[in-house]
């Protein structure tokens, strides 16, 4: 079923919920609707289209703000822009793995500086060797990163309902069409 784009009063990306919730905050009357998809959803009684895109009608302060970046799947994904680091091509998430760049043989630590994207091939051609060791050399040097990532989609943009691309610009990178 359809999930929703929610955004703040300040048109910010939020979340993405299901369109359930969404209709609650609607009822509720938390909520402005800007997009809407084709599908009605039909009761007894009623019928109506699904939201799409929804905008909080009061502004909601984020908590994640003030505490930094999450040490997280999606956040190292996306601090490497989907590349192996070793390789320099870009993969879908179930085509990457991560790689300790010092092995926790060797002392190495599960940090942000120590985990880079790797694809299967390079992490199993790197092994439990060091980069210098495997004669292999890293893309960028590994930091925490400074920003603080406030939507995550589990979906691609590429996915991403059309009415979706509109609220989403600010927060991609534009690529050329092939």
């Amino acid at each position: 079923m359809e999930m929703t784009l929610l955004l703040n009063a300040t048109y910010e990306p939020l979340r993405v919920v299901h369109w359930q919730k969404a209709i609650t905050l609607l009822w509720q009357g938390k909520v402005e609707v800007l997009e809407f998809y084709e599908r009605d959803v039909r009761g007894v009684t009623i019928s109506f289209k699904l939201p799409s895109v929804m905008r909080l009608l009061s502004f909601v302060k984020l908590r994640s703000q003030q505490h930094g970046v999450k040490f997280s799947r999606i956040n190292i994904f996306t601090r490497d822009r989907y590349a192996c680091q070793y390789c320099y091509k870009r993969f879908r998430t179930e085509e990457l793995t991560f790689d300790h760049v010092v092995p926790i043989a060797k002392g190495g630590r599960k940090t942000w500086e120590n985990i880079v994207t790797a694809c299967w091939r390079c992490n199993n051609r790197k092994s439990g060797r060091t980069p210098d060791e495997a004669g292999m050399k890293l893309l960028k040097q590994p930091v925490k990163p400074q920003w603080a990532p406030r939507l995550t989609l589990m979906i691609g943009i590429r996915n991403a309902p059309e009415s979706w691309r509109d609220y989403l610009y600010w927060n991609l990178e534009l690529e050329a069409d092939s």
